[in-house]
């Protein structure tokens, strides 16, 4: 990969300012006067953070492309640290936008609204991290990251985990996912406790259910159907309701 140009050449107009931080705020038309926006000693150019009102939400992380002229947003939830928005665009000031609406506690489905660049990664907030509603937001995020995948065998993924959902056994657990596969906790993160077999979506159409990570021990199948069925026959029995974890 080449070495990526100094921030000051794909960003003039930031270096000229002499941070992200008060770019955004020459950007802004006024809409960040009163918002605390900072950017680190270490990477003035590159990043920024925009505070917030919500004590649910952590500041909107900002961040600039190093090979090309773009701007990245993440806000997280502060308890299990995953996004609930999201979003590139080449227009700082639609950044600007976003982040004035994070900063006032909009929802959102608002943010989105003031800044259409914001994509909404499924989840909703949970104030109170109840570990019930954060298994229902985890699942609904899960569900949409799915959807919206573009891999060859995103229909394979998406079918396993549509299937998963529909099982109540499945649906009551935390679920999560790394490399195709899906997993489950009786614990929201940060603390996951892993319970039951682990469910795959394969290259090749099938589906795979396993002791371990992957490793489709238990059976491969034709079907998601199958797949979930013999994961829900494997689950240990007096599994009481998903509880905070950390």
């Amino acid at each position: 990969m080449p070495t990526p140009p100094d921030p000051s050449v794909l960003y003039p107009e930031v270096a000229a300012c002499g941070s992200l931080a008060a770019a955004l705020r020459a950007e802004a038309d006024g809409c960040l006067v009163a918002v605390p926006v900072t950017s680190p000693d270490f990477a003035p150019l590159c990043q920024a953070a925009v505070e917030t009102l919500l004590p649910h939400r952590r500041p909107l992380a900002i961040s600039a492309w190093s090979h090309e002229r773009r701007w990245s947003i993440r806000g997280e939830e502060p308890f299990q640290s995953v996004p609930l928005i999201d979003g590139t665009t080449d227009d700082l000031a639609q950044v600007a936008k976003a982040a004035r609406a994070w900063h006032d506690g909009a929802p959102l489905e608002t943010i989105r609204q003031v800044a259409p660049f914001v994509h909404l990664t499924g989840r909703f907030e949970v104030p109170d991290n109840d570990p019930a509603r954060l298994t229902q937001s985890e699942w609904q995020g899960m569900r949409l990251e799915a959807a919206e995948l573009e891999y060859a065998w995103q229909e394979t993924y998406h079918n396993l985990i549509e299937t998963a959902h529909a099982e109540p056994a499945l649906r009551a657990l935390y679920p999560f996912t790394s490399h195709w596969a899906l997993r489950f906790s009786t614990t929201t993160r940060p603390g996951l406790t892993i319970a039951g077999p682990c469910l795959s979506a394969n290259s090749d159409g099938t589906y795979g259910v396993g002791t371990g990570f992957i490793s489709q021990d238990l059976g491969q199948f034709a079907t998601a159907q199958e797949a979930v069925a013999v994961a829900v026959r494997q689950l240990p029995t007096g599994l009481g309701p998903t509880m905070r974890g950390g």
